[in-house]
């Protein structure tokens, strides 16, 4: 709990990155320690997916959240590897369609979220509507800047409906990104994710930091909240993840649906 509270954003607290230590590792004791924890808590989660599936009732919604080289994909790879693939799905947002364009910024959102006893995790979101739209000036502030309120509600109907969501900001600072794209070039393996508007992007690093202060001062709430998870070390990323999910899935307190009545005393043979 002291975990959560560490890195959950109070609901319309002014929030500085800079002021943030990308590099914290408080509530670990080391790299190597971190994979045997990570692997009892994998372990765990295992068996509460198998029972939200079964149960059949909550849902639950991860967003991910990040600048370029942050860590999305391989949070996704190492903290979701061992639930069932049956009831997790991945959803990520690419540039939006000429037909998503035609309907409003949630569209396209809402069609993607959990269904009864799924996990779903969304690899960028609704949120780049309040972020590369606002810093690349893809549309007016008179556009994007309602989206804060509009977001706000569409979580708030999700959570009242069964779904509980995470928000998870991977919090790397400048230095380790630019030590990442220097390694995805240097990677004959990883080299081939690597554009040029990566390096655009960074030319606007204050504008996205400023970006995803408003964004988790605004729209972090009770029922919806943000974690700013230091992201410079990805063991720790994975630790502190895979922690708040385990707690979460554990305070829904499922149980499994009963059996049809008298298959406990059928005998196979």
């Amino acid at each position: 709990m002291k975990m959560m509270k560490k890195y959950r954003v109070d609901p319309g607290s002014k929030i500085r990155l800079a002021d943030l230590d990308a590099s914290d590792t408080q509530f670990s004791d080391g790299k190597s320690e971190s994979k045997k924890e990570i692997a009892d808590t994998l372990e765990k989660l295992e068996p509460l997916q198998d029972l939200l599936y079964a149960a059949h009732d909550r849902k639950l919604l991860i967003i991910l959240q990040g600048i370029d080289t942050s860590g999305k994909d391989g949070t996704i790879r190492s903290v979701f590897e061992g639930m069932d693939p049956i009831g997790i799905r991945i959803a990520s947002f690419e540039v939006p369609t000429k037909e998503e364009l035609d309907h409003d910024f949630l569209w396209r959102i809402h069609r993607q979220v959990p269904g009864k006893g799924e996990v779903t995790i969304f690899n960028r979101s609704h949120y780049e509507d309040v972020l590369v739209v606002r810093v690349r000036n893809l549309a007016p502030e008179e556009v994007w800047r309602p989206r804060y309120k509009q977001i706000v509600e569409f979580e708030k109907m999700l959570t009242e409906t069964g779904t509980a969501v995470l928000k998870f900001y991977l919090h790397i600072d400048k230095e380790e990104q630019r030590e990442r794209l220097q390694a995805r070039i240097e990677d004959p393996a990883k080299i081939w994710k690597f554009r040029r508007g990566d390096l655009e992007d960074r030319l606007l690093w204050d504008e996205y930091q400023s970006a995803y202060e408003e964004m988790l001062s605004k729209t972090s709430t009770k029922f919806a909240p943000w974690y700013v998870i230091p992201s410079n070390h990805k063991w720790y990323r994975n630790v502190v993840i895979s922690r708040i999910i385990l707690e979460t899935l554990q305070s829904f307190e499922m149980s499994y649906p009963a059996p049809e009545e008298g298959v406990e005393n059928i005998i196979v043979e």
